[in-house]
């Protein structure tokens, strides 16, 4: 079984071929190819470990969609001083799944 680290939106992710897994944003359609050039480590029979990335490898995925998280709400208060404050976020993320690993 042959894996591997992508380092991604400022993450590492541990992938494997056909895996779905949820990333930050990235600015790409639905059904497009992305193509991870920063992989840290492959896997497999033999390891390989990059410095910080391995050359040559490359983790090819395909965009699944464009989606928003639930939100997180936050709320300040401050008791006696009629003084709150309630704020919502939801973060945007991109939803690949993993087609080959290039080593």
């Amino acid at each position: 079984m042959t894996y591997a680290i992508v380092k991604t939106g400022g993450k590492q992710v541990k992938v494997e071929v056909g895996q779905a897994i949820y990333v930050e944003k990235l600015d790409v359609e639905a059904g497009a190819t992305v193509t991870f050039d920063e992989v840290v480590l492959v896997g497999g029979e033999k390891t390989v470990i990059g410095a910080p990335f391995v050359s040559g490898a490359t983790v090819v995925a395909e965009v699944e969609k464009q989606g928003k998280q639930k939100k997180v709400v936050t709320f300040k208060y401050k008791p006696k001083k009629h003084s709150h404050r309630k704020q919502g976020h939801r973060q945007p993320y991109t939803k690949v799944v993993i087609k080959e690993i290039n080593a």
